[in-house]
């Protein structure tokens, strides 16, 4: 008796060391195929979801059932009307939403974005979730959906104005101020600086100084720096910066409201510069993986051109050189995967 079921389970575990070996195997090529590739990880991602779920239900089916196997065919097909039925507006949502995504191509890991509120740098884009590094160093993880349906702003890694804002009383010439914060944006090293003159409150005039910022990797230190400009270069012009409030309860005549010059015993602008190799060591990863990629496709390509001209050139000095020049740019693909596969494994276990 315990032979015969033993037999009996032969087919379900048979089926189920071949689909193991079958997902594993396909994995294993796969990955060997997406290296240098961009886009093949959302590729890879659908191709074996698709062979785990179909293992799944095989291995269900494969079972010695007898007569209830029907019923547990109709069960299955329930099951999974069900759930694609209830999970068609997050999960199959997700999932269309992050090939959309990659289609799209305006977004990248290592990319800074900002959506509902949110701030970071990519760190990974997957089939239903796309996650970032925040200034804190957290990992947050949004559905792809949630990308697809909200506006996002994506930090151009040309170069991006950032802005810093500030209130001042009517009593201070508006030319003044504009030339203070214009400094400020210059003590920075932004380029190109304007200043908006938001609104006209009550007691006070809003102003907005802009400037560009061309390495957007010190978006977080060049915000701050730029705010402390700002008040740096309003003290030096004489500039008082004060609420209404203070400025309405105050009984002290013509007193202005300016901090003493402070010498510091240490150049702390220095010292506490470039933060954000700490805070997104993550997402920086990340972007030297895709990096990594875009030159590896880039050497295949120059393979493949290279390949191209030494099968229609005749002239036998051409095509050794073109030989040499196509053996030369093999070896290099073959390190670029090496070290790709070493910051991939450091991405991991970042």
């Amino acid at each position: 008796m315990s032979t015969e079921i033993l037999v009996s389970f032969l087919t379900p575990i048979g089926t189920l060391l071949f689909f193991v070996l079958l997902y594993m195997l396909t994995a294993r090529l796969l990955e060997r195929q997406a290296k240098g590739k961009t886009d093949k990880a959302l590729i890879k991602s659908i191709i074996l979801f698709c062979i785990a779920l179909i293992g799944i239900i095989s291995v269900i089916l494969s079972l010695p059932l007898g007569e209830m196997k029907g019923q547990v065919t109709s069960l299955i097909g329930i099951v999974l009307s069900a759930v694609l039925g209830l999970s068609s507006t997050t999960f199959i949502g997700n999932a269309l939403a992050g090939i959309a995504l990659k289609l799209r191509k305006n977004m990248k890991p290592g990319d800074f974005i900002t959506v509902e509120g949110i701030f970071g740098r990519i760190t990974e884009q997957g089939l239903f979730h796309t996650e970032i590094q925040t200034i804190d160093r957290d990992l947050t993880t949004l559905p792809n959906m949630s990308l697809a349906s909200n506006a996002v702003k994506v930090t151009r890694s040309s170069g991006t104005f950032i802005s810093a804002e500030v209130s001042l009383g009517y009593d201070v010439n508006r030319k003044l101020i504009e030339e203070a914060l214009i400094e400020a944006a210059k003590n920075c090293g932004l380029e190109d600086p304007f200043v908006h003159i938001i609104s006209l409150g009550d007691f006070s005039i809003v102003y907005r100084v802009h400037g560009l910022l061309k390495d957007v990797k010190s978006i977080v230190t060049a915000r701050s720096k730029l705010i402390g400009q700002v008040i740096d270069s309003l003290h030096a012009a004489d500039i008082e910066i004060v609420s209404p409030n203070f400025m309405n309860q105050k009984q002290v005549g013509e007193t202005i409201f300016i901090p003493k010059k402070y010498l510091p015993k240490t150049d702390l602008e220095q010292e506490g510069q470039a933060p954000e190799k700490h805070i997104f060591d993550k997402a920086e990863e990340a972007e030297k993986v895709e990096q990594s990629k875009e030159r590896v496709a880039e050497l295949q390509e120059k393979i493949k051109t290279t390949q191209k001209q030494i099968k229609e050139v005749k002239n036998v000095e051409v095509k050794e050189k073109l030989e040499k020049k196509l053996e030369t740019t093999k070896q290099l693909k073959d390190k670029m995967i090496d070290r790709l596969d070493e910051k991939v494994e450091k991405l991991d276990n970042t």
